[in-house]
């Protein structure tokens, strides 16, 4: 049956910067499907991890600074530790500055460079390494952005970085198909999360934004949902290096 090609029952599933949102609601759906789930946050995300323990599936939570590069290596031992082995991570934590490019500080700069790519490559390099010491593949699922396709304005760090998402997917996705380890990413349209709650506070903007979409709304944590599940799922098995855009047509205006 081809939906049991979408089951992941059994499986242990890492998902940084889970606590609300976009993060909140691909744990949500992994663990709908079968995962138990790692939960990689500054703080410990006691909505999720009820909202896990609710579904039947366990939840652990790793307290960790992601930007910091001593970070990765706890965050693999620990879950390893806790569940014994590793078989998904989404790459989801990230941050974002907003600044005029000609007054755009070094220190904006660095902390969104660290988060949002940095922190991406060393924890998924962390983790396939633990793949190929359980010897069955895994998956790597990137979190990048309308921005790693267009400029935007006035986010030159978060630009640089998602832009830098689709990238190192491609990259990670050359040297790692051969071991069965599949890397892609999704790539959200505008969602009503944090990250964008100045734009949809300014009215203009937020009309012009739903204007240019399509699907006529903002994005919703639930429309993550099925491609997350699809691309962790052994119904992904033969997609490597691919970006999907779940932006309701923005991209295709």
């Amino acid at each position: 049956m081809i939906l049991d090609a979408f089951r992941l029952t059994g499986k242990v599933a890492i998902v940084t910067g889970c606590d609300t949102g976009l993060g909140q609601g691909m744990a949500l759906a992994l663990a709908e499907a079968g995962c138990d789930i790692i939960g990689v946050n500054r703080k410990i995300p006691h909505e999720t991890a009820a909202q896990v323990e609710a579904l039947g599936r366990r939840f652990f939570a790793i307290q960790a600074d992601l930007s910091q590069q001593s970070a990765i290596e706890r965050v693999v031992t620990q879950s390893v530790e806790k569940f014994g082995r590793i078989d998904v991570l989404v790459n989801n934590a990230g941050t974002i500055r907003r600044e005029d490019a000609l007054s755009f500080s070094e220190k904006d700069w660095d902390e969104v460079m660290n988060l949002n790519l940095k922190s991406v490559f060393f924890l998924s390099q962390a983790v396939a390494r633990q793949f190929l010491h359980q010897g069955n593949g895994g998956k790597i699922i990137n979190i990048a952005s309308m921005l790693s396709f267009q400029g935007g304005i006035r986010v030159p760090s978060y630009t640089a970085s998602k832009s830098g998402v689709l990238g190192i997917t491609r990259l990670l996705a050359n040297e790692w198909a051969q071991h069965k380890i599949n890397v892609n990413a999704i790539a959200p349209g505008y969602m009503a999360t944090n990250n964008t709650q100045q734009l949809r506070e300014d009215a203009a903007r937020n009309q012009e934004i739903v204007e240019r979409i399509p699907a006529g709304r903002w994005g919703t944590p639930q429309d993550l949902q099925g491609p997350v599940v699809f691309l962790a799922s052994g119904a992904s098995d033969y997609i490597n290096g691919y970006t999907i855009a779940v932006d309701g047509g923005w991209l295709a205006r």
